[in-house]
Order: C-alpha cells, then structure tokens, then sequence
C-alpha cells in the first residue's frame, strides 16, 4: 500500500515538475498569464485566435459578447487598452453601421458605444485583453503580442 501511496505522490510530484519550473527552488506557474477574450464562436479568426492562444497554454476567459452585451464601462476601458478610438474597432460593414449612420465624424465616443451596446455586431472581433494591453486579432497572431 505505501509503495502504491509513494508512487502517487512521486507522480503528483512529477504532474507538478511539468506544469511548473523552478529557480532557485522557488516554483512559478508555467503559465500564469490569463486572457480574456471577446468572441464569437461563429467567426473564424475568432476561432483561430483561441485556438492560438490554447496553443501557447494561456488561460482564457471567453465573452461571448454576442450573448452578453458589452457595457458602456467595458467597451470604455477596452477602449483605452487598445490604445483606439471605438470607431477603430467596429465593423463598418455591418448594416447596422450604415442604417445607424455611424460614419457621421459629428457623432461622440459615447455614441458609438452605445451602437455597440445595441448592436453587438458592431464590435470588431475577437479582442484579447491582458492586465493594461490589448488588441485585435486580425490577423489572429496580433494577440501574441500579449504574451
């Protein structure tokens, strides 16, 4: 019984070795990065960007922001960590683009914000965020720049 005991923990042991490294005796998560991911299981270069970042063992958060609209808080911040103006990240050859007038250079941030919240198709898709940074995964090896 205790040999089978040992050979478990020895195998813990080892499970741990693989999923860990060590400097100076001091163990780090291999992979202690975490992504979140606004996707849309529908679309290819969102599927290709989750399986990029599954890849590369990244723990991925999924927000099917089709499922679950965006607020005006989050589409701010993902905003700033873009680093663009929301405008840069909508799809303008959505219908609801051109049926809402969302060309119109006099409309505000805020407005378009909201466009998206109405329209969740609006959103440029996938966008990975990591801590402060993000980006567009078009083409999907932008993300990797999260790394």
């Amino acid at each position: 019984m205790s040999h089978c005991h040992t050979q478990s923990s020895r195998n813990k042991f080892l499970k741990y070795r693989e999923y860990y490294f060590g400097i100076r005796g001091i163990y780090f998560a291999r992979s202690s990065m975490k992504i979140t991911l606004y996707h849309n299981p529908q679309c290819s270069k969102s599927r290709e960007t989750l399986k990029l970042l599954q890849e590369k063992d990244v723990e991925v958060i999924i927000i099917e922001y089709l499922k679950n609209p965006l607020t005006l808080s989050e589409l701010e911040s993902i905003s700033q960590k873009l680093n663009m103006q929301p405008r840069q990240f909508m799809r303008t050859q959505e219908d609801a683009y051109k049926t809402e007038n969302l060309a119109d250079a006099t409309l505000s941030n805020k407005d378009l914000f909201q466009a998206i919240i109405n329209h969740p198709r609006l959103l440029e898709r996938p966008i990975a965020i990591s801590h402060n940074s993000a980006a567009v995964g078009r083409p999907p090896a932008n993300v990797l720049a999260l790394l």
